[in-house]
């Protein structure tokens, strides 16, 4: 399957983080609303938005700060690991990684020892544990969404949309703090999230409030994990779990099986979910498009085996002299019958000029 590529331009005084990292070389998710492209880097605390200029262009580059939007757990010089956006009913939900991360050691260093050392260390980030929503509202006279702390309902007179986000501290949240408990993930909500640890890779929100989180780890004996969330607000203005599916829970849990990959982005279609899956650790490996039919109508916990899933196409890769390139990390959909894909590490291939990056649409079967 041949794709049609996207051209993403960025603007130059926009691009760099504080460690020099383009935004292009880290992108983790992408969303389309309208004529706006929304994309986050996994290194930044900010969300980006494009604008289409072309059939197959955006470019007119604009930051959104997310320490002015939200009260993070740290400040802006912690990175989010942003690893997916949503949008449903006038709203931007974001969702960190949630997950821990090891050391990386420098093989060509002298000290060898130290460099050892490096493997036994594990860290968090406050700002990872990040689950929020933000006013997501269309400007009539630009054409372009923006966003916002704080906007009246487009469509509801005298009601307020407000960014929130899921209780919480610079350690944890009200989710990791359930799921701590839980008899399939608690082994692994120590684990970073490259050794198979708790690490989330995906989002999809629903008109009726519903979350669809998905979990690049753990994949356990080769079943990846959707969780299902009802978030709420509450009398203080955060956000909090609801209990969901009529079983006196706080989240239901979807086993897939998806021939022992772990999930990297969803995203909704009616009452379905496509769903981006690949290499669960730190290596290159198949990464493939599936469809789950019917996923928005599972009322209790499930087991959805081959049977139930599409495998829809597989999406390229580095390998050779690309090796540990052009890793497909996020996915939103270009239209009714295209997907498009962005990729972390892109190849120089992928950057025809200064400041750009190319993203592939791929038809949707038929």
């Amino acid at each position: 399957m041949r794709p049609q590529p996207y051209t993403l331009q960025f603007a130059p005084k926009l691009s760099l983080n504080a460690d020099g990292k383009h935004v292009r070389d880290g992108l983790s998710t992408v969303l389309r609303t309208g004529d706006n492209l929304w994309l986050s880097c996994d290194e930044r605390t900010s969300i980006e938005r494009l604008r289409l200029t072309g059939p197959h262009e955006f470019g007119q580059h604009v930051s959104y700060q997310l320490a002015e939007l939200l009260d993070l757990p740290a400040d802006d010089g912690s990175e989010i690991d942003i690893e997916g956006l949503a949008e449903a009913d006038h709203y931007l939900w974001v969702i960190g990684s949630h997950s821990l991360k090891r050391k990386k050691p420098n093989h060509e260093h002298e000290d060898v020892a130290k460099q050892i050392a490096k493997l036994a260390k594990v860290e968090s980030d406050p700002n990872r544990y990040l689950l929020a929503r933000i006013p997501l509202v269309l400007n009539e006279k630009t054409g372009d969404y923006e966003l916002h702390k704080t906007a009246p309902h487009p469509t509801k007179a005298n009601e307020l949309l407000q960014a929130a986000q899921l209780h919480g501290s610079t350690e944890t949240n009200e989710l990791t703090d359930l799921l701590a408990e839980d008899p399939h993930l608690k082994p692994f909500m120590k684990l970073p999230g490259k050794d198979n640890g708790f690490d989330i890779e995906g989002l999809a929100a629903t008109t009726d409030g519903r979350l669809f989180v998905g979990l690049r780890g753990p994949v356990l004996r080769g079943w990846a994990v959707v969780l299902e969330l009802l978030p709420e607000l509450d009398k203080h203005g955060r956000l909090r779990l609801s209990k969901i599916g009529g079983e006196q829970k706080y989240y239901k849990k979807h086993f897939l099986d998806l021939g022992g990959m772990g999930l990297r982005e969803l995203r909704q279609s009616g009452h379905d979910l496509y769903l981006l899956a690949g290499p669960t650790m730190d290596l290159d490996g198949t990464i493939a498009v599936y469809c789950w039919p019917d996923a928005l109508k599972q009322e209790t916990d499930s087991l959805i085996g081959p049977d139930k899933i599409r495998r829809l196409f597989d999406v390229p890769h580095g390998h050779g002299p690309t090796a540990g390139k052009d890793r497909a990390e996020g996915m939103g959909m270009a239209d009714d019958n295209h997907i498009l894909i962005v990729f972390d590490s892109p190849s120089d291939a992928r950057k025809p000029a200064a400041h750009q990056v190319r993203a592939d649409a791929f038809r949707l079967p038929d």
